[in-house]
């Protein structure tokens, strides 16, 4: 399932959820670009690791990926989101309009 396509530096992005893989991969131009992993727990998503391309870090693309992630998360389930990912924690500190995705559900 594709959850949104942008364009960023010229190249077209793409968020894709595999629920199967309990992952959500950035693709970049048709290639894995990034990838963030969550593990379900009770009514709560577990985000454990997020990494991008080393090449394509200075792009704000793993920004993108959490985001697009997140999104998805909101729109489709009532899950509690907890990041354990520090990239996610710090991101969720960065934007208070996921703030409230810690704290729904309990």
């Amino acid at each position: 399932m594709t959850i949104d396509k942008m364009t960023r530096e010229d190249a077209a992005a793409d968020v894709v959820h595999d629920a199967d893989l309990s992952r959500y991969t950035l693709w970049l131009d048709g290639e894995p670009a990034g990838l963030a992993d969550y593990r379900l727990v009770g009514g709560e998503i577990r985000f454990i690791h997020t990494e991008v391309d080393p090449a394509k870090r200075e792009h704000g693309l793993a920004g993108v990926l959490v985001e697009q992630a997140l999104d998805d998360v909101r729109t489709r389930t009532d899950l509690t989101v907890v990041a354990e990912c520090p990239f996610v924690a710090g991101w969720i500190d960065q934007h208070a309009e996921y703030q409230d995705l810690l704290s729904r559900g309990r």
